[in-house]
């Protein structure tokens, strides 16, 4: 790899000095040079024969030393793809007050400007047996039926998000259980005011994630595709 990107750093200085002879072309290397520094790290000592060979010629030249090499790298770097990240999923759903409430683009967004990526939605009336196996893990608690009874009151808008670490800092968006502790700029802190109407469920762990991810959707109703954001989102510099 780094005697790919040799070559291609090589191959880009030999053009820019020769284009520069009857050009201005370095009176514009500041303005795109400062655009890769951060996405260079460890590559630049690959670049450091073509650097020097290249700061030689233009000492001699009058020109401004260091404005070489980095428009090479953004040739270089611009179409690179973003770093491999470990995705995972997790499952999100808007209760029957938050789709009533009509908070359904509020929770949405949130989820997106984090820079997570949505793979499944559909809106469904659960039944009450599905709404007892969704909180099958809470059968002997004594709120069990009511919170049965709520779930399958109305339409829920159930979602599967997938990210770098979409499950743990899902469950931060969300915010706490009950609303009063939940932190300003949490979807219970901002939205909710008391634990029986805290408009929103996600998974607690990778295998609650993958059982209700089964549970609410079939495998052909989730999506596999290379969100454009990606590279902008995943990646190191």
């Amino acid at each position: 790899m780094s005697s790919q990107i040799y070559r291609a750093a090589s191959r880009s200085v030999r053009a820019l000095l020769s284009a520069s002879r009857n050009s201005g072309l370095f009176s514009e290397g500041r303005a795109i040079a400062a655009a890769p520094v951060t996405s260079f790290r460890g590559r630049l000592s690959t670049l450091a024969p073509v650097y020097q060979q290249a700061e030689a010629r233009s000492t001699s030249r009058g020109w401004v030393s260091g404005a070489l090499v980095l428009p090479a790298a953004v040739y270089m770097l611009q179409d690179q793809p973003a770093q491999a990240a470990e995705m995972e999923r997790t499952f999100i759903a808007i209760k029957p007050d938050g789709v009533q409430r009509g908070l359904v683009a509020e929770i949405i967004d949130r989820f997106e400007r984090k820079g997570y990526k949505l793979v499944a939605i559909k809106l469904v009336i659960p039944t009450k047996d599905f709404a007892e196996k969704h909180y099958h893990d809470l059968k002997e608690r004594p709120f069990f039926n009511g919170l049965c009874n709520f779930l399958s009151s109305g339409p829920v808008l159930a979602m599967v998000w997938e990210g770098e670490g979409v499950i743990k800092y899902g469950r931060k968006l969300i915010g706490a259980t009950d609303p009063q502790k939940s932190e300003p700029g949490t979807i219970r802190g901002d939205l909710a005011v008391v634990v029986g109407r805290n408009i929103i469920h996600g998974s607690d762990g990778p295998e609650t994630a993958k059982d209700e991810i089964s549970l609410w959707f079939k495998p052909e109703e989730l999506v596999s595709y290379t969100s454009n954001a990606e590279k902008w989102v995943y990646g190191s510099n």
